[in-house]
This record gives structure tokens, sequence and C-alpha cells, in this order.
């Protein structure tokens, strides 16, 4: 048993070690409930607790932020790169404003992002480009970059408002796209538009309860 924990804290310190070293990402607290069936989540936060002040784990208020930081339960590699969680953008109209407080960090494949300099993601809000499967609360990640192409979905700032669209040059300025046919076309201006980076993955949390 390692020094100073309880059965139950050691068992749930070699569950988190395996799931990290299988999946390349922390388990949610839910999963570590459902493992040991703990009913509550307070019951696993009660344990996670105690690991943290003993020095094996840290954790933020972000879903799955444990992290193994005991020499002993350090898992030799990991497949996931964090990348920062920047509040939401729409997939509607523009009507969202653009945040960029940084909410937490999120665990993401290390397959979904080539370059990870610079990336982050953000959480959908709207409907409008549900044509390409992107559903509001889901999570896009981004590449920043200026550069686009006809059939690229991209993350553009308009003014003081963001959005997820697809972007279109005419004679007469630029229009942004949507996948839902329900949207028209959103004509803008390119002197107060900028392009902020290219989608380049989605992550979806059908439960709700992951991020």
């Amino acid at each position: 048993m390692a020094k100073g924990l309880t059965k139950r804290q050691e068992d749930i310190l070699d569950f988190i070690l395996h799931y990290v070293e299988s999946e390349g990402y922390p388990p949610s607290i839910r999963e570590i409930g459902q493992n040991f069936e703990i009913g509550s989540l307070r019951g696993v936060t009660v344990h996670l607790d105690a690991l943290e002040r003993k020095g094996y784990i840290s954790r933020s208020n972000t879903p799955r932020s444990i992290k193994l930081i005991h020499p002993k339960f350090t898992p030799g590699n990991s497949r996931v790169t964090m990348l920062p969680l920047i509040g939401s953008i729409a997939a509607g109209s523009l009507a969202v404003p653009a945040v960029e407080d940084i909410e937490g960090t999120i665990p993401v494949p290390m397959e979904m992002v080539k370059n990870t300099d610079g990336a982050f993601v953000l959480r959908i809000k709207g409907d409008s480009m549900i044509g390409d499967g992107i559903m509001p609360r889901d999570l896009v990640i981004i590449r920043p970059q200026k550069t686009f192409h006809g059939n690229d979905v991209m993350a553009v700032r308009v003014g003081d408002e963001a959005v997820i669209k697809r972007i279109h040059k005419t004679s007469k300025g630029v229009q942004l796209l949507s996948s839902n046919p329900d949207y028209a076309p959103i004509e803008v201006d390119p002197r107060e538009t900028e392009v902020i980076g290219k989608v380049v993955g989605l992550m979806r949390d059908y439960d709700g309860v992951s991020f």
C-alpha cells in the first residue's frame, strides 16, 4: 500500500493511472464513481480531496482535470494534449459576443491536432452548422490560421462577435455561409472581419457531464 493511503484511496489512484495509460486522458468523477459503485459525486470527491492533500494528484474546477503528480504514479506516456477551452462561439446568427476567458483545459487526442502551437477549443452555441454535424454544446478544436479554402469550416470574428462558418468571397465583399438551410448567408464587411482559425476537430459529450 502506498504510504499514507487507505485501501480505497490506493485503488482509486491505481484506477486513475491505468485509465490514463489506456485512454490517454484522465477519467471523469462520474466514471470513477461507476467503477467503484460510489453512489454520489461527493463520495468520489472526498477520496480525490484526500489524494490531493497527500500529494498524489492535482485538480482544477474543470472536467477531467485530474493530474497524477507523484513520481510513483506518473504514467509513462500520454496520447493527449491539454488545450485551453476559451468560452463559446456562435453557430447561428451573429448574436454571441466573442468570449476569450479561459474556462479550463480539455484533453484532446494528439492525432486530432498535428500542430498544437496556439490551438484552442471553443464550445458551440446555435445550430447553423448542423449540416456539418456540428451541434449545440459540441467542442470544436481550432487551429489558428488566417488563410482558408472554400470547403474549410472557420472560426471568424466580425466586430466583437464570433461565429463558425464557411467563408465565400463575392464581388461585393464577404459572405459567411451556414450548412443549415434555415440560415441565409450573412453579408459582412471584410474590413471588420478577421479569420481566427480552422476547425480541425470536434468532440461531443452525449450525457452533458464531461465538459
